[in-house]
């Protein structure tokens, strides 16, 4: 009888807990511009660490990034990466695998990566990076004209053209870029606005850490549930032949990540109920000094990569499937993961579809130094 009663009130629980919503879901797009898949998945290269034309103290920087194996030296570069998304979440992109993530826009420069990433299409029109209003409707737009979104989304970005990709005015969330001010809510917000203040040099790109405490405490005070997030310095100082503070910069990305999946994961709203999806705009050249600079010229601009993590992402890791993926898939994968389907004036590329078995053994392929 007890083990009757037993049986009954277990079938019955789970009758129950099937029944119980899931709770909503959240989502934040987070980006950092133009960092090369070749970095993110073997580390420092070898070719450039030691090159005192891009590395002003290549003994110190060694120090910092290098080490015997692309395995080693890919976690010391990004260790919130190789800890927890490759335990905890999916990474895509590893071409040493035939794993590829590519942009579909013909320029490979930021404003089509933007829109590509956002709206889902590639459009092929080109629209240089100038702050020329974009007609494409954005994934962010869309879910903040749905009820259960409306007025719970925004957006921060370092580069300050971000605002007319998204269309500020027509989209009708809050977009910060750039050294724009913040609405003084607080001592912190107060804070964030003398420091900005006072930068003397300004150009297009803030400071990506100005960029975070901005976004981190408007998400603390706010709770947006759909939010992008857009770091530039990586591409800013490629650009500049600065491969040391490339590596730093992408350094300092990682424990920017580390830090916001840290509070989302112990803010109640957040918890159990927040993805993350992680990208870069476009790519980089490969071969001597092309690694500064990127466009449809140059061989490698195309080539990203893609992570995720969140209570939806099956902890696969590394992904080591030869497979296609395109940067115009994000946007649907988004809406997708918080229970949306993104419709728009123009075509946009398909969700992804997800691992749905854990991976358990993969044969690597050797990776050179």
């Amino acid at each position: 009888m007890k083990l009757l009663l037993g049986f009954v009130l277990l079938i019955s629980c789970q009758q129950i807990c099937a029944q119980q919503p899931k709770p909503p879901r959240n989502i934040f797009i987070i980006t950092t511009d133009g960092f090369r898949w070749e970095e993110l998945f073997k580390g420092a290269d070898s070719l450039l660490i030691g090159n005192p034309e891009y590395v002003r103290d290549t003994l110190l920087t060694k120090q910092m990034f290098w080490d015997e194996t692309p395995e080693l030296r890919r976690q010391k570069l990004m260790p919130f990466f190789w800890n927890v998304i490759a335990h905890q979440g999916q990474i895509y992109g590893n071409r040493l695998f035939n794993n590829k993530a590519n942009v579909k826009n013909f320029y490979k420069i930021s404003y089509p990566g933007y829109n590509e990433i956002l709206t889902g299409f590639a459009d092929p029109i080109l629209i240089p990076n100038t702050p020329k209003e974009n007609k494409n409707t954005n994934v962010l737009e869309y879910l903040n004209n749905q009820e259960s979104f409306k007025g719970k989304v925004a957006a921060f970005s370092s580069w300050d053209i971000l605002p007319f990709i998204l269309n500020e005015q027509r989209s009708g969330f809050v977009v910060n870029s750039g050294y724009e001010m913040l609405d003084e809510e607080d001592k912190l917000d107060a804070l964030i606005n003398t420091v900005q203040k006072n930068v003397t040099k300004k150009n297009n790109t803030r400071n990506d850490m100005l960029t975070y405490v901005s976004a981190r405490e408007y998400i603390e005070q706010h709770h947006p549930r759909a939010l992008f997030l857009g770091l530039g310095e990586t591409d800013e100082y490629a650009h500049h032949g600065r491969y040391d503070l490339y590596l730093q910069k992408a350094a300092a990305f990682d424990k920017m990540l580390a830090e916001l999946w840290y509070f989302v994961q112990t803010d109640p709203f957040y918890k159990n109920n927040t993805t993350f999806i992680i990208t870069t705009d476009h790519g980089r050249g490969k071969q001597g000094s092309s690694w500064r600079n990127h466009g449809f010229w140059i061989q490698g601009s195309g080539e990203v990569w893609l992570a995720m993590l969140g209570p939806d992402i099956l902890p696969s890791g590394e992904i080591k499937d030869p497979q296609q993926l395109w940067q115009k898939q994000i946007a649907a994968t988004a809406a997708l993961l918080v229970g949306e389907q993104f419709n728009s004036e123009h075509t946009t590329g398909s969700p992804i579809i997800l691992p749905t078995v854990k991976k358990t053994s993969n044969i690597a392929p050797s990776i050179s130094k």
